[in-house]
């Protein structure tokens, strides 16, 4: 991994914090330290401990700044009235997803190894967890507003959809041959008309 520019301020914590996740993905849990961290970053020796003194705090580093990426990419505020209609919503979900998959699929790996890790830390997670919620609450709102009338239950379904998908992409056996966008269109198409059924007939 090529040594960057030291920032200074809030661009050094990021630059801490998107280090570990680069790491995670490189190397997986056994290869992040604080050391590992400044030598990766361009940083001075000591400089990740300043920030992060404990080995929790720089996992609670990584997965915030995990949250914080995925949110740029993965969130979709806009509703069907807004888009337009139902149809630019399934545009727009396939972007999202399309442009993790091909853009991030690092940042994937760095979010697995988190998630693994979390499940031998309780400590870890409780703010994994805590993290992570900030994207149900803007998914059961769009259910609802797609006419669900089990916004919760169905929630659940396209997220545990598209972890069981992001997961073949990233990890699996579909490593080597992510959807395209129309590809991934069709499949929110068939998974919202197949929760939805008569609430949502004009899905195409």
């Amino acid at each position: 991994m090529a040594a960057r520019t030291a920032p200074s301020g809030a661009s050094r914590a990021e630059l801490i914090a998107d280090t570990a996740l680069a790491l995670l993905a490189e190397r997986g849990m056994r290869g992040l330290t604080h050391r590992a961290v400044d030598e990766a970053a361009g940083l001075p020796q000591g400089s990740t401990s300043n920030h992060a003194r404990t080995r929790q705090a720089l996992l609670e580093a990584a997965v915030r700044r995990l949250a914080e990426r995925e949110a740029a990419v993965l969130t979709v505020t806009e509703t069907p009235a807004t888009l337009g209609g139902r149809s630019e919503l399934l545009d727009a979900l396939a972007l999202a997803l399309h442009c993790y998959l091909t853009d991030h699929p690092q940042l994937l790996v760095a979010r697995y190894e988190l998630a693994l890790e979390a499940t031998r830390r309780p400590e870890l997670r409780e703010f994994y967890d805590r993290a992570g919620s900030r994207f149900r609450g803007p998914l059961v709102a769009l259910m609802a507003d797609v006419g669900s009338p089990e916004p919760e239950r169905h929630a659940l379904s396209l997220i545990a959809w598209c972890e069981g998908l992001m997961f073949s992409c990233a990890a699996g056996s579909y490593h080597a041959a992510v959807p395209s966008r129309e590809e991934l269109r069709t499949g929110f198409g068939e998974l919202l008309r197949g929760m939805l059924g008569p609430h949502a007939p004009d899905f195409d």
